[in-house]
């Protein structure tokens, strides 16, 4: 009998003993270690982003002045002394909120003609509100139990996806439903809203597709296997179209590549993000992507970096904003404008296990993509951890939804 098999036992008890040790310090680092405290600096206005040096090819990154990911030049103007009046406007202190709907919506939307789109959780029914409140009926129509909302472009139609996994698409204007494949998943709207992209996911791996296909399930077309990398497959279409859906590939634990995906097998190029936890949304022209990811350079936080991605220029001026927050918390309000949602902290982690930031107050900030500016707009009186921001082209108000409660808030923007 060798030695291992006489001390068998001790071996796998010793094992066993440091694999708990080594559970319990990670258990303690993700969620007993004090809460790490997001600082924001303050320096001079005048920075830039359009003009500011391009990251090379995939693999090649450029750094720039300040350190990796620093804004350079990049200015954050502080808001008001946030004592204890409470504004009407958004002015940069304690700002007025405004309670819109009593119970839970799903997925609210702005419409064409700047009023809000969104689906009652209470009763099933479908509305649009304007600013005044005034809330009008969508459609007659009861959806129960709706899950998730994908809307149109022309915000006439939407995909309404059920718990039992069944999906449909419903149009508002000539009140027709129809059924869509239930193993299709993640949809996306072409921007004129005449096709939509989405995720075939067959039980055999070498029948999950990502595809092309009319609104009602039509005309489908496979345009790239997608096998056992399901989840780093992300349908996103772009406005100006080129582009209708990214995947990611890790290159190492901080990094990671994302591939841009045509309609047409285009050999776009590739750009390297700096960090995992992708999450990303278009500007309205479809030239940047905004996105965030986490990495241990900040404390597994996320942040949020704008990049090129224009088909000629994916991947140039990628630079970091500064902001620990999720690109899901943000909106564009135009090309140059987006308005965002800030924990006031964040525990160490989150990024990597966002339920810890479940409870954290958030705070509403402006940046001008133009000048590299961001601006503290409001606190909003009262504890809301925002769930979605919605604002309107006209930016006159400014509307997100709490996640705690589900409600629908306005604040005025001028």
């Amino acid at each position: 009998m060798n030695f291992f098999a006489r001390y068998k036992k001790l071996w796998f008890a010793l094992i066993f003993i440091a694999v708990v040790f080594g559970l319990g310090y990670l258990l303690w680092l993700f969620f007993f270690q004090s809460t790490v405290i997001v600082p924001v600096t303050t320096t001079t206005p005048g920075g830039t982003i359009n003009g500011l040096p391009a990251i090379g090819a995939a693999g090649t990154a450029t750094t720039t002045t300040g350190g990796p990911g620093t804004l350079p030049n990049g200015s954050v103007i502080p808001g008001a002394p946030t004592g204890g009046q409470v504004d009407t406007k958004a002015t940069g202190g304690l700002t007025k909120i405004q309670t819109l709907t009593d119970g839970p919506i799903l997925n609210p939307t702005t419409s064409n003609n700047g009023q809000v789109q969104y689906y009652n959780q209470d009763d099933g029914r479908f509305y649009r509100i304007d600013a005044s409140g005034k809330v009008t009926s969508l459609s007659d129509k009861i959806f129960h139990q709706v899950q998730n909302v994908t809307w149109a472009p022309d915000k006439n139609q939407a995909i309404l996806e059920y718990p039992d996994g069944s999906k449909i698409l419903y149009n508002f204007s000539t009140k027709v439903q129809v059924t869509l494949p239930a193993h299709w998943k993640d949809f996306s709207f072409a921007p004129s809203s005449g096709q939509i992209v989405s995720k075939s996911i067959g039980l055999d791996p070498e029948n999950r597709w990502l595809v092309v296909a009319s609104p009602d399930g039509s005309n489908a077309k496979a345009l790239e296997a997608i096998g056992t990398e399901d989840k780093t497959v992300y349908p996103s279409w772009s406005p100006n179209s080129q582009i209708v859906a990214m995947y990611t590939q890790g290159v190492d634990f901080n990094r990671q590549e994302v591939f841009f995906v045509g309609l047409n097998g285009e050999n776009f190029k590739s750009t390297i993000v700096e960090g995992r936890g992708f999450q990303s949304q278009w500007s309205t022209s479809g030239n940047q992507l905004l996105y965030s990811v986490y990495s241990t350079s900040d404390n597994l936080n996320p942040r949020l970096w704008i990049v090129d991605a224009n088909s000629n220029t994916i991947g140039q001026n990628r630079q970091s904003l500064d902001l620990a927050t999720w690109s899901s918390k943000c909106t564009f309000a135009s090309d140059t404008q987006v308005y965002c949602a800030v924990p006031e902290n964040l525990p160490q982690g989150a990024g990597m296990f966002p339920e810890l930031a479940d409870q954290t107050k958030d705070d509403l900030y402006q940046i001008d993509l133009t000048t590299g500016s961001k601006k503290l707009i409001a606190v909003p009186n009262g504890v809301y951890n925002i769930s979605q921001v919605i604002v309107p082209s006209a930016q006159n108000y400014l509307y997100f939804t709490d996640k705690s409660t589900g409600q629908l808030y306005k604040i005025q923007l001028k």
